[in-house]
């Protein structure tokens, strides 16, 4: 990637490395270790656990290389209010020209402006057919997110 504010396309990848879902966004600022994007929802409207997600929500998204999740601030497409933290459990980012990619490990957690906050897909990564290693440093990495969660860091993790 080359400078400041130049447009990247996100793309969240499953398991086995199919394109599930790609977007546009704006670098905002990096690092040699992370990335943070502005970008707005191309999905449609729906209730999501007490929050309706929008088209054109905006989100501000850190990506790591080194790190397995990445964290998104939503905020509300007409007021700009904020609706929620989302936080992935994932592979760590790759970067290179124009895109940044990861691979979604299933589980999830919702945190709510008040600090009250839900570990989603459990199931769901239960049933991934996963190596030890990268099962382990998903767990670890669900752990390392509920103490930031727990510990009311995540606004400070997306302007670091």
């Amino acid at each position: 990637m080359s400078q400041d504010n130049d447009l990247v396309n996100i793309i969240k990848l499953n398991t086995q490395h199919e394109e599930v879902w790609r977007y546009p966004g704006r670098i905002i600022a990096k690092d040699p270790h992370s990335v943070l994007v502005e970008a707005f929802f191309n999905i449609d409207d729906r209730p999501f656990h007490g929050i309706t997600l929008r088209t054109n929500d905006r989100s501000i998204e850190r990506y790591y290389s080194n790190r397995w999740y990445n964290v998104f601030e939503i905020h509300d497409r007409d007021d700009d209010r904020l609706k929620a933290w989302y936080c992935n459990v994932t592979s760590p980012a790759t970067f290179s020209q124009g895109k940044i990619k990861y691979i979604d490990l299933a589980l999830d957690i919702l945190v709510y402006p008040d600090g009250d906050y839900l570990i989603l897909d459990e199931d769901e990564f239960d049933a991934l057919d996963l190596d030890e290693y990268s099962r382990q440093k998903a767990l670890q990495a669900l752990d390392a997110l509920k103490t930031i969660v727990e510990e009311n860091r995540l606004s400070e993790i997306l302007k670091q």
